[in-house]
């Protein structure tokens, strides 16, 4: 992607270009900063708008974010965590490449951790979370109906985080976070070739209602029922690729 492209592309509410006032900013206001260049970059990672491979450098992203270096950085050493970017020392960042033998692998662990988020996650949802998870499966049926893969995929980003803060459980939401990027960037790649989007965004919405009625273990089988359909995706990816 050539610079004054990634120089364009100005995400919503971005902050101050250069040459405004300026001031240190308050510590919440800087936590804001750093997740809102998160958001933004693990999107574009997701969406290949940066694409696996591509080099880019702290200072281009934070120019083109129009957000601070420091924000930029912590942004990209979280998604270094969650193996989406590698940072090179002296040589900038690299976004990480695709690999279905890791993703294969990946599943063994998300399966088992995705049951018991959605099994707590139907015990102790409060009301306004049950009410998100039905909002968030109603969307999933319009995003079924009209095939609409960037209203799955943000729906699918909702759901994921939703479904951690309904569940309360710090060690599987930390370990949750490094598998969902690499998932949906997995499956933005490869769902034209070999998905079923309509069966997808069901399957989610099903889990999402499931946990929303405070059901743990249908939630549970709702849960294995959607790993199931991305196992299959994966392995049908793989055989594709062979």
């Amino acid at each position: 992607m050539s610079e004054p492209a990634m120089k364009r592309r100005l995400p919503p509410g971005a902050a101050a270009p250069p040459g405004a006032v300026r001031h240190r900013p308050p510590a919440a206001s800087a936590e804001t900063l750093v997740e809102r260049a998160y958001r933004t970059l693990e999107e574009e990672i997701v969406t290949l708008a940066l694409a696996p491979g591509e080099v880019v450098s702290e200072a281009l992203l934070s120019e083109r974010l129009c957000i601070g270096r420091t924000p930029v950085r912590e942004a990209l050493q979280r998604l270094a965590r969650e193996r989406l970017v590698r940072i090179l020392p002296r040589r900038g960042i690299v976004v990480a490449g695709v690999d279905v033998r890791e993703q294969l692998r990946l599943l063994e662990v998300r399966r088992e951790v995705e049951r018991l988020l959605a099994r707590a996650a139907a015990r102790r949802a409060d009301a306004g979370q049950r009410g998100r998870l039905r909002a968030v499966a109603d969307g999933m049926d319009r995003a079924a109906a009209n095939s609409d893969e960037t209203a799955f995929l943000r729906l699918d980003r909702e759901l994921n985080l939703l479904v951690i803060e309904a569940a309360r459980n710090e060690f599987a939401a930390a370990a949750m976070a490094l598998m969902h990027g690499l998932s949906r960037r997995f499956w933005f790649i490869h769902w034209r070739q070999s998905a079923d989007l309509p069966e997808a965004a069901r399957v989610h919405a099903a889990l999402a209602r499931a946990i929303a009625e405070g059901e743990p273990e249908s939630a549970a089988a709702a849960s294995d029922r959607l790993l199931d359909y991305i196992q299959a995706f994966t392995e049908a990816t793989a055989s594709a690729g062979a």
